[in-house]
């Protein structure tokens, strides 16, 4: 009930974009968990062939993203995201459709430059249309619906795949379509998120471009926070690789996903408020990402016993629980991480280029992820080798807590917005701050950062 008060108190523009992001979720995860089995299952491809049609998904996603963020600067979020939607919904689409490697090819970048257009696009509009107060908020509703939309994506498509793939992706297609009608409908006449900024409009985006990367800060903090998708994405690695080892099924992957949608669809809107009234964004993000980190620890005791799961039943639900109290750990510093990271990158951005930095930041935070989980990857193989399963996740751990310390630096030399230097304290908003043995009972002997 409290989420549906909290959805219910946003502008009407914010509840759209809830909503759009419970449609999209669905639709993609209609598809893109069962993509892989697919194309090695149904179509007979190599496995090689199957990373790289995934790897051209990945690419044309990361490679793009800056593209779709300074779209919506530019053109307006209202055109971007319908033709994102419908750049999907062609890709999946040719997925059901085609069976050739050259077709595949081209519905996975179809695919990719959906996701480019789509992403930076919908947090752009969510920061322009939530209230300046409430924008964690809003980005912390988001990873609800996210993880909502996720879940009914998996359920139907686990049911939809005993039936054929094709229907699994005519469905999820579907899906996009009623997405894509929806957003041709309400998004021109939210104006708040209607229209592109006037300011973006006047310069070229290469201008655009050059003003966040000469913003060092920025980059400093994007930088720093690449362990968040580095991190996130071991649920899908890590947590997964030690669930079927220990469990001996393959369905058993699914379940630490679950165990952090569940956590996040409970807990989440009560994490944001815990922040905001402790201390705000800037003051959380090292904990949340040391608490990331920490969530490595657990599963090293599964990683030293693995090859006991085999003894029963029971055994392997014995060695599960380190896993799962890991993945609910993850999924607890991610949801005080990441609301405050998209509300600090909002704070960074100058000039009306939202969405430009969200396109940067995503680029920065995917490129660099992909070669820390290549680098987890690497970990794994020698652990295997050397009769060392602990050391990936001990890389994990070192990796949240180097990127706390770096955080906890740019926080304390005042690099980040909103952020306490020393003899300083935070009043009044983002922009404002006061010397503490100057700041009177009500707060009104200000200066500007």
């Amino acid at each position: 009930m409290d989420t549906f008060r909290t959805v219910r108190s946003f502008p009407p523009a914010v509840r759209f974009l809830l909503l759009n992001q419970l449609g999209v979720d669905i639709g993609t995860f209609l598809l893109f968990p069962f993509l892989a089995g697919h194309l090695a299952g149904d179509l007979g491809m190599s496995p090689a062939t199957v990373g790289m049609v995934l790897a051209t998904i990945q690419l044309s996603h990361q490679g793009l993203v800056v593209i779709g963020g300074t779209a919506s600067d530019r053109l307006g979020g209202h055109r971007v995201i319908p033709i994102g939607c419908l750049l999907r919904l062609s890709g999946f689409a040719l997925f059901a459709l085609v069976g050739g490697v050259r077709a595949v090819l081209v519905a996975s970048v179809l695919t990719g430059v959906a996701g480019a257009l789509l992403y930076p696009a919908m947090r752009a509009c969510a920061a322009q249309a939530a209230p300046p107060d409430r924008r964690a908020e809003v980005f912390a509703m988001l990873n609800v619906f996210t993880a909502t939309g996720g879940l009914i994506g998996l359920t139907l498509g686990s049911v939809l795949c005993v039936i054929d793939f094709r229907a699994t992706a005519v469905t999820a297609a579907a899906v996009l379509m009623v997405m894509t009608m929806l957003q041709l409908f309400a998004l021109p006449a939210l104006a708040v998120i209607g229209s592109a900024d006037r300011r973006c409009r006047s310069r070229s985006a290469a201008h655009g471009c050059l003003h966040v990367l000469r913003d060092r800060n920025f980059l400093a903090f994007s930088f720093t926070l690449t362990a968040l998708t580095a991190l996130e994405n071991q649920v899908y690695l890590l947590f997964v690789s030690a669930t079927q080892r220990v469990s001996g099924h393959l369905a058993a992957a699914a379940v630490m996903p679950m165990v952090g949608a569940v956590a996040s669809l409970a807990l989440q809107l009560r994490v944001t408020r815990l922040v905001r009234a402790k201390g705000g964004p800037a003051l959380w993000i090292a904990p949340g990402l040391a608490m990331m980190g920490l969530a490595f620890v657990p599963p090293l005791l599964t990683a030293s016993f693995a090859p006991a799961a085999a003894d029963g039943h029971g055994h392997a639900v014995l060695l599960l629980l380190p896993l799962a109290a890991g993945a609910f750990l993850l999924a607890v510093g991610q949801m005080a991480v990441q609301p405050s990271t998209l509300e600090l990158v909002t704070r960074h951005a100058a000039g009306g280029l939202v969405g430009t930095y969200f396109g940067f930041f995503y680029v920065i935070s995917g490129v660099a992820a992909s070669a820390c989980t290549s680098g987890v990857g690497w970990a794994m193989d020698i652990g295997e080798r050397t009769g060392r399963p602990w050391l990936p996740w001990c890389c994990c751990a070192v990796l949240g807590a180097l990127s706390a310390l770096g955080v906890t630096w740019l926080r304390r030399a005042g690099r980040l917005p909103g952020g306490v230097v020393a003899g300083m304290r935070e009043v009044g908003g983002p922009d404002v701050l006061v010397p503490a043995a100057r700041r009177g009972r009500g707060g009104r002997d200000r200066v500007k950062k």
